[in-house]
């Protein structure tokens, strides 16, 4: 062997190229000779090259593919998220137009059907007029003591206050003023008789009931009875009972379109201060106008202060019967008018007013 051999350098070496060293390797020259080459070491370690799964794979394939997994292995830039769709303005929410507490059409139906009775038997034969006031006492008093017996367990005795408030208006229509007292204190004594024969638990309760009752129902449509006894007497009925309706039509008609201002909120939160003027004017153009026309010897500044009279009597007396009802829990009395409740819904304005036109057309025209 030649001596020059022995002190050569080592010869480079390329691991990881595909070429291996019988494939020229080695760099060409006079000191580097195929037969003198040192062998080549198998045992040196392979560099370690990370495991990529199948996307290294395809990225020998395609060296523009992108890394699976998330933006640390992908090449281009991410995406900006897309931005969102611009708010949408909300749309006013609409007035809610006013709607009327009950259903109109049964009301009015019911009303003028109630009209034409009342109107028939008042001109045609004052005795039936005088049956048909009975008639509303009694169911009257059916509702009020059923309701008071439901809801506050009061026993109000119904069966002296019907037979004395029916003789109560027959005595107010025969005797007078001094007839209907008379059947009051009957009234009021036979309901005391009559809570005695059940235990004495809750007595003073049931009679205090029963008394009020009478007085409320019956002794004060009395009047209307005794109304009917002057010479002109259908039509002085017949104006107590318009300037009622239209006092309670004009507490409607405004308050409903303008009312905004709350007249007893705690006690009838539907009735306004602009209803009551509503009343007040309707009241006194119509009291003017029954004065003026209908009442012998009637002038139209009396009709004036009259339907100013009715106007406060009639809201006193539905504020009234609210507060019984609003006390019981209730919102009607009963069920038997459609579209208007029961007859006491119906009488809560009639009764205190009654005594109210009697007594102002006793001053202005007599009782005659």
């Amino acid at each position: 062997m030649n001596d020059s051999s022995w002190g050569a350098p080592p010869r480079p070496e390329y691991w990881g190229t595909p070429e291996g060293p019988s494939q020229g390797a080695f760099p060409a020259g006079p000191a580097y000779d195929a037969y003198d080459a040192p062998p080549v070491s198998r045992t040196q370690p392979m560099p370690v090259v990370p495991d990529l799964g199948r996307g290294a794979e395809d990225r020998e394939r395609d060296p523009g593919a992108a890394l699976p997994g998330g933006p640390d292995f992908r090449d281009e830039p991410p995406q900006e998220p897309m931005a969102s769709p611009p708010p949408v303005p909300p749309v006013p929410a609409q007035p809610e137009k006013k709607k009327a507490g009950r259903d109109l059409r049964s009301a009015i139906g019911v009303g003028v059907g109630l009209g034409v009775v009342i109107i028939a038997s008042l001109f045609i034969v004052k005795a039936v007029f005088v049956g048909v006031i009975a008639v509303a006492v009694v169911v009257g008093l059916w509702e009020l003591t059923s309701r008071l017996q439901e809801r506050k367990e009061i026993k109000a005795p119904l069966v002296p206050l019907a037979v004395g408030g029916a003789a109560m208006v027959v005595a107010g229509y025969v005797g007078g003023a001094e007839g209907a007292w008379v059947a009051m204190a009957l009234t009021s004594l036979a309901v005391l008789v009559w809570r005695m024969t059940e235990p004495p638990a809750n007595y003073l309760r049931d009679v205090t009931a029963g008394v009020f009752a009478a007085f409320y129902v019956p002794f004060l449509a009395t009047f209307v009875a005794m109304l009917l006894t002057a010479d002109d007497g259908p039509w002085r009925v017949l104006t107590f009972l318009l300037l009622t309706v239209v006092s309670d039509t004009g507490a409607y008609a405004i308050g409903w379109r303008f009312g905004k201002h709350k007249l007893a909120p705690r006690i009838s939160p539907g009735k306004t201060r602009e209803g009551l003027f509503g009343a007040v004017s309707f009241a006194m153009v119509a009291g003017a106008l029954c004065m003026q026309f209908l009442i012998d010897d009637g002038t139209w500044w009396q009709g004036l202060l009259l339907g100013l009279a009715v106007a406060a009597s009639a809201t006193l007396g539905d504020l009234g019967e609210s507060m019984i009802k609003r006390d019981l829990g209730i919102k009607d009395m009963g069920t038997l008018l459609p579209g208007h409740g029961g007859i006491m819904d119906r009488l809560d304005s009639l009764l205190p007013t009654a005594p109210v036109v009697w007594l102002l057309l006793a001053v202005f025209v007599g009782t005659g």
